[in-house]
């Protein structure tokens, strides 16, 4: 480990320590902040806990918001950075699961640290003198790559419903093991877990399915039974048998496809979230096969899958923008490519999932095909396929209404339309024809086909043209 020093904690939570200080009170950066600095990690999020009440703070800094005055927090802004400062305070009962009913102030920094969730997080450290506080053995648990809750885990996870998803979360995060004795006590919590909020959950989610191995904490979640409790439609994959394709259950095959899907740099949450989802109707869908026992098909499980999505990630609160990635990701899934495809059908392809989806969409074939656990490379399904559709975006080809030679306006004009859907439903089949044949997306062209295809319709005109396109 890292003995931190002055120098590591950055100027604005110095100088509001060095303030609290010089006006007699205690002042030390806590917490998460302290625990990266020991491991010699960047610190994302800076905390400070003094010995002042409230009012002191806010009277000695009055560029101050009382962000949550009643928990003893003031938000004191330096410059452009905000620091939210929190006096000493030990807490009473959580009859929510979540809140405690009561605060206390006027306590020792020992009592502050003994509220805190896990002993790696109980730690503090003065910039000024450099003194490291560490009443719960948080740098021997550091040293041992050990999460283990402060005190009592059953009281501990039990007053506060989300420190079971911050369990799975810092196991996968930064790659320890969690205490047995922890780990035992996360089923008495579930009923505290069942009062947090989803948007707390889906936080403590997408942060955990940043983590190099998500698996850490999903398996975490399995185990306890903490899945079934934040999401009952994953947990019904435990335990769900497959077929000769894959290697594992539908549960561990998900784990193991999410481990191996890869998030981008910086991580993004939706090829995870995507990864997660994309196999949760399989046991919704489970068929047994007639023809091999034992085994079972999953036929629509991608579409039956885009819609449980789709409640789930509404349930979580989940962006409008992410949600419908993911969802659109999840139904698009099972596409099976083979060398025979024709340059029409990988254009196809294309327009049909859409080329903003197609990194996310590789992304998670990369990981699923990983995750069936029989050692396969990605590459050999995906690279031809690839390459192909890099050729047809580099000939910059038509692949979507937009790119056509003729808009709304031409086809009303030619011939003689008033607005509506049906000038829509016309492109659309124009775009079938251009997909076929690249050459026809030329205006002339266009508009001499579509006479012909408001009369006839597209079906029609593939019979009686396939042979004769102008």
């Amino acid at each position: 480990m890292t003995a931190p020093r002055a120098s590591d904690v950055p100027a604005p939570m110095r100088r509001i320590c060095q303030r609290l200080r010089a006006a007699g009170h205690g002042a030390y950066v806590v917490g998460g902040c302290v625990r990266d600095l020991l491991l010699g990690r960047s610190a994302a999020d800076w905390d400070v806990a003094t010995s002042a009440l409230p009012e002191a703070v806010q009277a000695l800094f009055p560029r101050s918001i009382p962000t949550g005055l009643k928990h003893g927090t003031i938000t004191v802004l330096d410059g452009d950075t905000q620091v939210e400062v929190t006096t000493f305070r030990s807490e009473g009962a959580y009859a929510d699961g979540r809140h405690p009913d009561r605060v206390t102030f006027g306590v020792t920094l020992d009592e502050d640290l003994a509220r805190r969730d896990f002993t790696v997080n109980a730690l503090a450290f003065d910039p000024e003198t450099e003194r490291l506080v560490d009443p719960h053995g948080g740098q021997r648990d550091l040293a041992a790559r050990l999460l283990r809750a402060v005190g009592d885990p059953v009281a501990r996870l039990c007053e506060d419903g989300l420190r079971v998803m911050r369990a799975a979360r810092f196991a996968a995060t930064l790659e320890f093991e969690l205490d047995p004795a922890t780990e035992a006590a996360i089923p008495a919590a579930l009923g505290s877990l069942a009062r947090v909020s989803q948007e707390r959950v889906r936080d403590e989610l997408v942060k955990l399915l940043g983590a190099r191995t998500p698996s850490r904490g999903l398996g975490i979640l399995a185990r306890s039974g903490a899945l079934a409790v934040i999401l009952p439609e994953l947990a019904e994959g435990i335990g769900q048998v497959q077929n000769r394709y894959h290697h594992h259950d539908v549960w561990t095959h998900t784990m193991a496809t999410v481990d191996a899907t890869p998030a981008g740099d910086p991580p993004d949450p939706v090829r995870r979230l995507s990864a997660l989802l994309h196999d949760v109707a399989k046991p919704r869908t489970a068929a047994p096969r007639e023809d091999a026992p034992g085994e079972f098909t999953f036929y629509r499980h991608d579409l039956v899958g885009a819609e449980l999505s789709e409640t789930i990630l509404r349930r979580l609160r989940v962006s409008n923008r992410d949600r419908e990635r993911v969802v659109a990701v999840v139904a698009h899934h099972m596409f099976w490519y083979t060398p025979e495809w024709t340059d029409s059908a990988v254009r196809r392809f294309v327009a049909k999932v859409g080329e903003g989806l197609l990194p996310d969409l590789f992304a998670l074939r990369e990981g699923d095909v990983v995750g069936r656990g029989r050692g396969e490379d990605p590459d050999v399904e995906l690279g031809e396929l690839r390459a192909r559709i890099g050729r047809v975006l580099e000939e910059d080809q038509a692949l979507t209404v937009g790119d056509l030679a003729i808009k709304g306006g031409d086809v009303i004009t030619a011939l003689a339309l008033r607005p509506g859907p049906v000038v829509g439903e016309l492109l659309r089949a124009l775009l079938e024809l251009v997909l076929e044949d690249p050459s026809l997306n030329d205006r002339d062209r266009l508009l001499a086909l579509l006479p012909e295809v408001h009369a006839n319709g597209l079906t029609n005109l593939h019979a009686t043209r396939a042979k004769n396109l102008p």
